[in-house]
Order: C-alpha cells, then structure tokens, then sequence
C-alpha cells in the first residue's frame, strides 16, 4: 500500500515531528479496540471561538494527511502509510485520549476513507463533540495533484467527503489553494457554491487555505468566507500581520505548517504560536503516538 516519498504535487498542510521509521508498535501498551465507546478526554484540549463559527475549537487538532498519503509530501523523511488496522486504532485512540479537532482533504489519500471508519461507528452525541474540517480544489491521483475550484466541483467534492467520511455535515470545508489564490476567489465561483452548501446545512462553515499574504487579506474580507488557514511559525512570520484583520471580522484563523516541515521544537513553538490570541487553533500531523500527545499536552498547557 505504501510507497516512497515523491516530489509531485502539493505537500501536506500538517507537520510532525515524527522520526523515520515504521508505524509499526507505537500503539503498543494501548487498548483501542472500544476506544470511542468511552470517550475519555484525557487530554482536556482547551478551546477558543471565533464569532463566525458555530461552535468552539480546540486549539490543536489533528491532521490526518500521513493515514493516507505519503506522496509529494515535503517531509524531512520518507514514511510508511500505516495498515488500515494500525490507522484506525490511531484514530480511535486520539478520540479516546481528548483530541477532537480532525482536518482531513480528499487530497489525502485514503484519510477521509479511514477516518469515516471510526466516525461510522460513534454516537450523534460524541459527533457533536468533534470538530471535522475537509477541503475542496484538489485530488491526488496517480501521484500527482489536480486542481478544480468549479461550483460543480466543488459541490461534488463536498458532498462525495460527507458519504466517505459518514458524516451528515462537517464543521469546515477549507477551499484548498493552490497558490493562485486571487483567482480562486474572484473568478471561480468556489466560495459561492460553499455557501449554497452551508445553506443546505451540508457544512457548518467556510474556509480558505491561503498560500499568499493578499490571498489571506482578500479571503478575510470576503463576506462569505468565515475561517483561513495559514501558515504561521517562527520561520515564517509574514501572515501574523493578518491576524488583527481576522480578529476585528470575528474570523477564525487555523493555523497550518506550524512545524516548517518538522524542523522546529514544538515545545517552543506551540506556545509562541498560541501566544497569539488572536490565533484560533493549531493543527499538526504524524503517526508517532507518544509525540502526538506531547503536542496536545504543550499546547494544551501554554492555553492557560
């Protein structure tokens, strides 16, 4: 199933910190077989609101790009994509240890597929406790990117991730950009066929993955747009001068790539970032169990 690492396409939104090396064994001395049954919450993930959005979010969640994919993604190391087995007992454990943030894209491989698994199988009420976002634009096949911001598109996409992901709504969909952000949101009609979703309840709300400065400010002042996903760290500060526009428009702000690619600490940079008030949530990537939960610790205690 897995293969090795390819430089086509886009890279993933999520960083980790994970060392090479197989999935194999870091699950090991944990039971998740039941593990949605008892929603534990060990973690205690702390949450912040944004006006726009219809619900609180924790301020760091998890990116499930490495279930599915493990092509074009700009890590410092190859890696395995995991069993489904080996993927769906990570996901399970998650929810069980408190994480209740997921962002998923149809980009990824296999990861909507394997986390509509788990999902398929908790109550209404844990639902409601999750905070699920996916995106639209691009799809990934045959090792290589391809991009469609079309209203159809779009709507197809959407509506193709809920059944895949066995969810009647999901609380974000991210317009996945492509750098050509400018374009997407003025002349694609993108953003308006979200909306027509959202009215239809089909998505709590509408965001968009910038991958330029103007592309954020536009995305901010669109009308319809409710969240942006950024790329914020110590080595790429440029997009923290959006932030007092996202915060005056009562406008989310997640932010991505908080890692730069697993080349940062993240018990510093987790609170740097969270530092930032304006900053909603943090969402970070990898397989490696133990260092997932040092992450939603540090985050979860630089909140306080």
């Amino acid at each position: 199933m897995s293969s090795s690492n390819s430089s086509m396409g886009n890279s993933s939104d999520h960083d980790s910190d994970d060392m090479p090396g197989n999935f194999q064994g870091k699950l090991s001395g944990n039971s998740t077989d039941n593990a949605t049954s008892h929603f534990l919450n060990a973690l205690n993930i702390p949450t912040r609101f944004a006006p726009r959005l219809r619900k609180p979010v924790p301020v760091i969640g998890w990116g499930a790009f490495k279930i599915g994919r493990n092509q074009g993604a700009k890590y410092p190391s190859a890696f395995e994509i995991p069993s489904e087995q080996e993927a769906l007992a990570l996901v399970r454990q998650l929810i069980n240890d408190g994480v209740r943030l997921f962002d998923t894209a149809p980009a990824y491989g296999l990861s909507e597929e394997r986390l509509g698994k788990v999902f398929a199988t908790i109550t209404p009420a844990q639902r409601a406790e999750l905070f699920i976002s996916t995106k639209v634009g691009e799809t990934f096949v045959d090792g290589a990117s391809h991009h469609n911001f079309s209203s159809a598109a779009v709507t197809q996409s959407v509506r193709h991730s809920l059944r895949t992901l066995h969810c009647d709504c999901v609380d974000c969909v991210f317009v996945h950009s492509n750098g050509n952000d400018l374009d997407i949101l003025q002349n694609t009609g993108c953003v308006e066929a979200l909306e027509e979703l959202k009215y239809q309840s089909l998505i709590g709300s509408i965001g968009f993955s910038c991958k330029t400065i103007l592309g954020g400010e536009l995305a901010l002042k669109h009308e319809l747009i409710d969240a942006v996903m950024l790329e914020i760290h110590p080595d790429a500060t440029d997009m923290l001068s959006l932030l007092p526009l996202a915060h005056s428009l009562g406008k989310a702000v997640f932010v991505k790539k908080p890692l730069a690619s697993g080349t940062l600490q993240p018990k510093i940079v987790l609170p740097w970032i969270l530092a930032h008030r304006h900053i909603t949530s943090i969402v970070v990537g990898g397989l490696n169990l133990g260092r997932l939960r040092e992450n939603f610790l540090t985050a979860s205690l630089a909140n306080q």
